[in-house]
């Protein structure tokens, strides 16, 4: 199973899942790690698009930013916006919302099933 980690420098979770700027790709397999690759987010953005783009540019942007963990069954974010949310679910893509800060600690958290899911914090 693949998981994309969302983050800004590698290490930690990046808390807005539209402005980080790429993921951690985790392989696990049972209890074990067998892999992690770096992949650069597509359509990163630090504003929101402008009014001509509208819910079309929006749903497209959120598109791209998914388009490269497509082989992933779960994305784990600190936080992210509803319309960005329902893209991923759409796409078969999973949604897991955590406080907690650092990656290799929300894998460890996940391989013991212990991974929490915060929906409260989507906006």
């Amino acid at each position: 199973m693949k998981i994309a980690f969302v983050t800004e420098d590698g290490v930690s979770i990046s808390k807005h899942f539209g402005r980080a700027l790429s993921y951690i790709v985790v392989d696990i397999d049972g209890k074990t790690v067998r892999g992690k690759e770096s992949r650069l987010k597509v359509g990163c953005s630090h504003s929101h698009g402008s009014a001509e783009e509208g819910a079309n540019g929006e749903a497209l942007k959120h598109r791209q930013m998914s388009d490269p963990i497509s082989d992933c069954s779960l994305v784990v974010s600190g936080g992210m916006g509803f319309g960005a949310y329902q893209s991923l679910m759409l796409k078969g893509i999973r949604a897991m919302i955590t406080d907690i800060d650092l990656i290799d600690d929300a894998v460890a958290q996940y391989m013991e099933g212990k991974l929490e899911d915060h929906p409260e914090l989507l906006h």
